[in-house]
């Protein structure tokens, strides 16, 4: 009987023997690597993302603490206020012009832009490499 209370015991602390924390202190905004996650065993903390290495922090995270899916973001590839390659594609057909982002996203995120030629303000989805498209409707 005392073995199966010593299991039950421990049982929670293997479940949630690798989790991802903080290496160092974490600026908000910091792209994380491989030097800044380290692996350690804690209490449970929450749901962890399968991928944290290569996304950025919303917030301060503290040396030690552990790294949350709410923590984290995609990489901002638009600022808000950026110049932006603005694109409309449909078929063959492809219509560039310059646009000025009024919000801030990354990859696969839509947001507004103004177009600077005609000032018209319209929705896009930001392309990974910073353009953004128009879709086609």
């Amino acid at each position: 009987m005392g073995w199966l209370v010593l299991i039950l015991a421990l049982w929670p602390l293997a479940a949630a023997a690798d989790e991802s924390v903080a290496a160092r202190t974490l600026p908000a905004g910091t792209i994380l690597t491989a030097a800044d996650v380290a692996l350690a065993p804690t209490s449970r903390a929450g749901p962890l993302p399968p991928d944290v290495i290569g996304r950025q922090t919303r917030v301060a995270i503290y040396q030690g603490r552990p790294i949350l899916a709410a923590q984290l973001a995609t990489p901002t590839l638009v600022a808000r206020n950026q110049l932006v390659t603005l694109a409309y594609e449909s078929a063959a057909l492809r219509i560039e012009t310059e646009g000025r982002a009024l919000g801030a996203g990354g990859a696969g995120d839509v947001i507004r832009v103004m177009n600077l030629s005609s000032r018209a303000t319209i929705s896009a989805r930001i392309n990974p490499d910073g353009t953004v498209t128009v879709a086609s409707r």
